[in-house]
């Protein structure tokens, strides 16, 4: 009888669905375009939400630095040092490039009516590194914190939204680790070279992470001073390994460390 009740409510639920589609066909989270026009509907739905041409510009990135996530197989930096002792942070995943397409998709996730595209960037980029993610037998994922007067203002934090769906699809918990101490003006008004200083001593732990294998996640690397702020924090605090996952890499910039 249960079995008969449960298939019930799952044909309504997608006679449902079909009733809403028909009503409201749905469209591309990114550029809007009618998915039901597309060349498969189920397969498009299965993109997270996203039309294949928005897919196929978003998975354009090549091969990059597992350290510190330059394009490219690997740079001299990392080569020459210890990846953790340069970054903070042991390895780093991105999506792609910030630039074109994939520039406009996190710009609108910034924004609390881009909530349900952050995760589908969000889940692009765990299938996307599913088999390294994994790898690194994660205890927990970390958003970089927002401090409440940005929040406030801005109405959503993309690098919580990312969390919170990485840490589902990875099946670990989401530990607000983090705290913003004070609110810094934005790295991307400063000149490179004073985002490190910008960002010193700007995050205090929340809760014990001593042995703990994290995932800090956060929605741009520009310089990555903050990603490195952050690490150095869950480092101190005692975790156990730290890794990054990112959307975008801003390509261009290299940061002057002091």
């Amino acid at each position: 009888m249960i079995a008969i009740v449960e298939r019930l409510r799952r044909t309504a639920a997608q006679w449902s669905r079909a009733g809403v589609d028909l009503l409201f066909p749905p469209a591309c989270l990114l550029c809007h375009a009618d998915l039901a026009a597309g060349p498969s509907t189920t397969d498009v739905r299965a993109m997270c939400g996203l039309c294949v041409a928005c897919v196929r510009d978003l998975l354009t990135d090549g091969p990059r630095c597992p350290a510190c996530g330059e394009a490219g197989t690997g740079c001299r930096r990392c080569r020459a040092a210890n990846s953790s002792a340069v970054n903070e942070w042991q390895e780093i995943v991105l999506l792609g490039s910030y630039g074109d397409r994939l520039r406009d998709a996190v710009l609108a996730a910034k924004h609390p009516a881009g909530d349900a595209l952050t995760g589908s960037l969000a889940e692009l980029l765990v299938e996307r590194h599913r088999s390294r993610l994994e790898s690194w037998d994660i205890d927990g994922v970390v958003p970089v914190p927002m401090h409440w007067l940005r929040r406030s203002s801005s109405g959503t934090s993309a690098a919580e939204r990312i969390a919170e769906r990485v840490a589902r699809l990875l099946s670990v918990p989401l530990i607000s680790a983090l705290r913003r101490e004070r609110a810094t003006p934005k790295q991307n008004t400063l000149p490179v070279a004073d985002r490190w200083g910008n960002v010193r001593g700007a995050f205090g732990r929340r809760c014990d992470v001593v042995g703990r294998r994290l995932l800090l996640v956060d929605d741009v690397v520009t310089t990555g001073a903050t990603l490195k702020a952050c690490s150095r924090e869950l480092a101190d605090g005692g975790a156990a390994a730290v890794f990054v996952a990112a959307i975008a890499k801003a390509d261009r910039l290299t940061e002057a460390l002091p």
